[in-house]
């Protein structure tokens, strides 16, 4: 019974978690974006290149999703932290988390390039994280893949906002990243990995 109510605490924390993401990405009327892989941004040297008239709106998404990075990491940095996962899957939220280090790493400088100031990083303490419902591995990985979710439907979002078309296209290139992750942590949670045809 214990069990069933924390696996129902956990569900409604990462469901409250995604659809707080997906409000924050439409303030000021922008989407934005939360994770990715650095291997999509391989483009972003070209960005600085290719401005549009509406750079501000381009700099406003990319901060957003400069915080959202740095939530990325201090997530499965709790989730490291825990001592709730197997070695195997340790590796795989490191993986993880370097490349979501990565990621802000480019955006910031990107962000700079782009004449707009860096948002920075907060305390894991600050982000209001369920620690409290993470009592397995199983809790920390719909944590996880919770947010992978939301990440995903938020680059889909973001793709038509951008004014620089090439930000968009390494938007879409970057969502697939998203949805791999999310697949990955379904596919270890013992779920089905691809759950639907589309995502939203």
């Amino acid at each position: 019974m214990q069990r069933t109510q924390d696996t129902a605490l956990n569900t409604q924390d990462t469901t409250e978690q995604g659809t707080g993401r997906r409000q924050f990405f439409r303030a000021g009327g922008l989407f934005a974006a939360g994770l990715a892989a650095s291997a999509a941004l391989a483009p972003v040297t070209s960005w600085a290149g290719t401005l549009s008239a509406s750079t501000a709106d381009d700099i406003a998404i990319l901060n957003t999703a400069l915080g959202l990075e740095y939530q990325a990491i201090a997530a499965y940095q709790v989730g490291a932290e825990s001592g709730l996962l197997e070695k195997p899957v340790l590796a795989v939220a490191v993986k993880f988390q370097g490349q979501h280090k990565a990621h802000a790493e480019v955006l910031a400088s990107t962000i700079a390039k782009l004449g707009g100031t860096a948002v920075q990083a907060k305390k894991p303490a600050d982000y209001g994280f369920p620690t409290a419902s993470l009592k397995t591995q199983a809790d920390v990985l719909e944590f996880a893949a919770g947010l992978e979710k939301g990440a995903a439907s938020a680059y889909l979002g973001a793709v038509p906002q951008f004014h620089n078309k090439d930000l968009a296209k390494a938007a879409a290139s970057i969502m697939g990243d998203e949805t791999m992750h999310w697949a990955i942590l379904l596919n270890a949670l013992g779920k089905d990995p691809v759950p639907a045809a589309f995502i939203a």
